[in-house]
């Protein structure tokens, strides 16, 4: 091959060789920060979860309104999250790259939590650093690495925080990477809450008290977040919401229920139901004139029990113990039937149409 051919040829491989990167944007593209300060947070992170290893139940990822836990949310962190073992991975000024960076280098190692609570993205949406699109991308890597990483562990992703006083263009940017990242709850192994709006009153305005610089939050703030996914991560660890009232559940209504079905996928049909007292009954529809009949319903505080039975493809029945618990307005459980001499769990969960 003479010369001018083979240069030819070798920029074109270099070109394929770089293609991933030519068409890859910053906001997936794990990195590192170089200053000593972040250096220093990141070494004392991978100390934390060495220390922390598998008694940790819960852990927190993100930038420095999550570290602001250590600070303004001290009393709140105490209260909510000490006793949980609960381990702090945020790092002021991190973006979604950075977080999946720290992901593959130590952040995660020796941890085995039952929860993972997410916020990051609003240091992406600075001017025309990031697209929408880029930063739920971004958002979306991280949900994904730890669901690769920590598979046993249920992500409770936060709705990016309204920032700026009055409603802007950089707040109407979150909102709507907020609407692509609501998809990736499925309310199995993703969970995801938008409380935003707590923030916002009325007028569309941030108060100081809860925002100084209409960014970072201030102890009432913090309780607002904590208070927020209590109900849904007591759930999760299967222990006592802190301050829980015992309030009693009214199940009347008609529910959107869905299920994993034996191949994996979502199973969904409406589930009606009629409480009266602790009993109560309904069914789940299937289909136009059928439907399983819900038998031997009970409630007791927020707990739901039941059972339901159905005909099998191959003939005979087979009957679901159905257990859940309703929190925030939604019910989640779980399904236990035998199958093959064996007890076999599903994930189900419904919300009120």
């Amino acid at each position: 091959m003479n010369t001018p051919f083979r240069l030819i040829a070798a920029g074109l491989l270099g070109l394929a060789l770089h293609l991933p990167t030519v068409f890859a944007h910053s906001a997936i593209d794990p990195a590192p920060r170089g200053d000593k300060g972040w250096q220093d947070r990141q070494k004392l992170l991978n100390e934390r979860a060495a220390e922390a290893g598998d008694k940790a139940q819960v852990i927190f990822i993100g930038d420095s309104i999550t570290q602001g836990w250590e600070g303004a949310g001290k009393e709140v962190w105490a209260k909510y999250y000490a006793h949980r073992h609960a381990v702090n991975l945020g790092i002021g000024g991190d973006r979604t790259q950075h977080i999946l960076w720290r992901l593959d280098h130590g952040n995660l190692d020796g941890l085995k939590p039952k929860a993972a609570v997410v916020m990051i993205g609003t240091n992406n949406s600075n001017g025309e650093d990031n697209t929408v699109e880029q930063i739920a991308e971004g958002v979306t890597a991280i949900v994904k690495k730890l669901r690769d990483k920590l598979p046993d562990t249920k992500v409770i992703l936060i709705a990016i925080f309204p920032r700026g006083e009055n409603p802007q263009p950089q707040r109407g940017k979150l909102l709507e990477v907020n609407q692509i990242l609501q998809r990736l709850g499925d309310n199995r192994d993703v969970f995801y809450v938008d409380f935003g709006y707590k923030f916002v009153d009325a007028h569309g305005l941030i108060a100081a008290s809860l925002m100084p610089d209409y960014l970072h939050l201030t102890p009432p703030a913090y309780e607002i977040w904590a208070s927020s996914i209590e109900g849904l991560l007591s759930h999760i660890l299967g222990d006592t919401p802190i301050g829980a009232a015992a309030v009693g559940a009214n199940l009347t209504g008609e529910w959107t229920w869905t299920m994993k079905g034996p191949d994996g996928n979502p199973v969904g049909s409406t589930m009606i139901l009629k409480q009266d007292s602790d009993r109560v009954t309904g069914k789940i529809v299937r289909g136009p004139d059928r439907w399983l009949e819900i038998q031997d319903g009970k409630v007791a505080g927020n707990e739901f029990s039941c059972t339901v039975t159905r005909d099998r493809a191959n003939g005979g029945t087979m009957t679901y113990r159905m257990s859940g618990k309703l929190v925030d307005g939604q019910l989640f459980g779980l399904a236990r039937t035998e199958m093959n001499g064996s007890e076999v769990p599903s994930e189900w969960s419904a919300q009120r149409k």
